[in-house]
């Protein structure tokens, strides 16, 4: 009889966490979550202990790891390099040591590739322009290190991606709520930056799927993951203010001092395509998605 599979995740109190965690159970695997804060298993991947003794213990047969500090200010180096860098190498360096058979995802981003404005593939150039990336590039050399010493190690990179778990920091997620405060007229304005800025809009539970199907296969190890489609943040905003029979312009301010790192980003996503995933969710069906488990929320 076959024995039941597990999966850790760490870096599981996010997004990806929750959709990836529900789409583990689905396929009957065990699963452990861990983060700092929620979870079976709660500490920090900063801490090699805490990631030894865990991976040690359960022997997962996968781990996940989606922990980092997504900020890309100056500010953040050191949080940065202690969580993806030094967290990544602690989970490289525990499962090489005590579960030499698991697959290991890493997260990526498309942010820490050159962006000349054509569509991103994984055999792009890097370029670290910030701290965020130069965090996110280390991880990949040594993954790919750990991958020479015979681990397991899968590196997906990461485009834009939202669902209702998003939180209000992030602008795609203000501009659903914004919306539906105007809809009660409990809205003044939003201000926000380059509205002609185009990224991707794909749905979490899609780019779920595509990591599940990645992890699955054993020829290719390293690819982009996103739909390769590009929208401007100004047609999300129509399609929020929209949804409730409002016209966005009455409602956003345009701060012209804020200048935005690319005026796209967007992948090519040949390579996942070609293991078979195929997006499900429309950038429409995804807005429809936000605002209305944001309105149910309130219900």
């Amino acid at each position: 009889m076959e024995k039941n599979r597990k999966a850790l995740i760490f870096g599981s109190g996010g997004q990806d966490g929750y959709y990836l965690n529900k789409l583990l159970l689905e396929n009957g695997l065990e699963v452990i979550t861990s983060s700092r804060k929620s979870g079976k298993c709660i500490g920090t991947v900063t801490d090699y202990l805490f990631v030894e003794k865990t991976i040690k213990h359960y022997k997962p047969d996968f781990v996940f790891n989606f922990a980092a500090i997504s900020n890309t200010s100056h500010d953040y180096l050191f949080d940065n390099h202690g969580t993806i860098t030094v967290g990544t190498l602690n989970i490289l360096e525990a499962v090489f040591k005590h579960a030499p058979h698991c697959k290991v995802f890493l997260s990526g981003s498309g942010l820490q590739f050159e962006n000349n404005g054509n569509p991103i593939i994984e055999s792009d150039p890097f370029e670290a322009r910030d701290v965020y990336s130069i965090a996110r590039i280390h991880t990949v050399y040594a993954g790919r290190y750990y991958r020479r010493k015979g681990v397991q190690v899968y590196i997906g990179y990461f485009f834009n991606h939202d669902s209702h778990l998003r939180s209000e920091k992030h602008i795609n997620q203000r501009i659903v709520i914004a919306a539906q405060k105007a809809a009660i007229k409990q809205l003044d304005y939003i201000e926000i930056g380059d509205i002609s800025v185009r990224k991707e809009f794909s749905f979490a539970g899609d780019i779920m799927e595509a990591v599940w199907l990645f992890v699955n296969n054993n020829e290719v190890f390293e690819l982009v993951i996103g739909s390769g489609k590009a929208y401007p943040i100004e047609y999300w905003l129509d399609l929020c203010f929209s949804y409730f029979d409002l016209n966005w312009v009455d409602y956003v301010r345009i701060n012209p001092y804020f200048i935005s790192d690319h005026k796209i980003l967007v992948s090519n996503p040949k390579t996942i395509r070609s293991l078979g995933w195929i997006p499900k969710l429309s950038i429409e069906g995804l807005a429809v998605m936000m605002i209305e488990s944001k309105i149910n929320s309130h219900d």
